[in-house]
């Protein structure tokens, strides 16, 4: 697969464009369930508290580079572009090292989006688009809030629950199973947003493809093709492999934060080929009020 440089096609902007647009059904579904476990105001009372989203703002600008038209003016001209098809304020990007590609939204008070070296390496310009529009989908539609309490309390939820809130173990679970089935859906909705800025499914599909396989030299020889044939092929599985992919998702899934990526870039192909990408394209789409 060739590394490409973005397109100097005038790609098309969505003024007021509201996040129902491209809000996923089971990620507002399970955000609803998850508003309806009882220990959630109190879990995000103890957040704001603790000022956790404070040091982890400072943290990240302490350890990555701030973007700008001056350092890495190419990213930013990507971030500027997205934002201004999502009709959203510019969050601020940061890049850091790391060999692990990915990258993350955060930051309550104050967004941000900070991307790994290794991402950067991995995706080309045009697939970029996606990954920040992807992250962009997140902060439009409020996700960084909840997305950060997950991340840094449900690890500590287990001596939270005996020296802090005085959780009971059911209750406990009840709130961790719910934080990971409304994170999973998020991601389904960012990746909508992804796509409305790369305004390419094929290469939206592809930086999913890139991000599956990872950084190799063998990067070249990856098929778009391939990938989404292997992701329709494992949507209609037979009733006894689909056994085995239950399995497989309560040993596995349940516990991820993030769809596996054949089911998620079938989810992408689907709300595309279901024509809502269309109409938004074509200027049809909620407004914000």
């Amino acid at each position: 697969m060739a590394r490409k440089q973005a397109t100097t096609t005038q790609r098309k902007q969505f003024p007021d464009i509201s996040v129902d647009a491209f809000l996923a059904d089971t990620d507002r579904k399970a955000l609803e369930a998850l508003k309806k476990v009882p220990l959630l105001p109190m879990v995000i009372r103890k957040f704001h508290e603790s000022g956790l989203d404070r040091w982890i703002y400072c943290w990240n600008m302490a350890m990555s580079v701030r973007c700008g038209p001056k350092q890495y003016g190419s990213l930013h001209k990507i971030l500027k572009e997205c934002c201004a098809i999502l009709d959203m304020p510019e969050p601020e990007l940061y890049l850091s090292s790391n060999p692990f590609p990915n990258a993350h939204a955060g930051g309550v008070e104050r967004p941000y989006i900070t991307l790994r070296s290794a991402i950067v390496e991995t995706l080309d310009d045009e697939q970029l688009y996606h990954l920040i529009g992807h992250e962009l989908g997140h902060i439009k539609a409020g996700h960084i809030l909840y997305q950060e309490v997950a991340t840094l309390l449900m690890p500590l939820m287990e001596m939270l629950a005996r020296r802090t809130l005085g959780l009971g173990d059911a209750a406990q679970l009840a709130l961790v199973a719910a934080f990971f089935e409304w994170s999973r859906q998020a991601e389904i909705t960012a990746d909508r947003a992804g796509l409305l800025c790369s305004q390419n499914f094929r290469t939206s599909a592809s930086a999913n493809l890139m991000l599956t396989g990872g950084p190799n030299r063998l990067s070249h020889e990856a098929s778009t093709d391939e990938f989404l044939d292997q992701a329709r092929t494992y949507q209609d599985m037979n009733f006894f492999d689909s056994i085995g992919k239950m399995l497989i998702f309560m040993t596995y899934g349940m516990g991820s934060t993030h769809p596996m990526p054949v089911h998620r870039v079938q989810h992408l192909e689907h709300w595309y080929e279901s024509g809502n990408y269309g109409r938004i394209l074509s200027g049809n789409y909620p407004k914000v009020k």
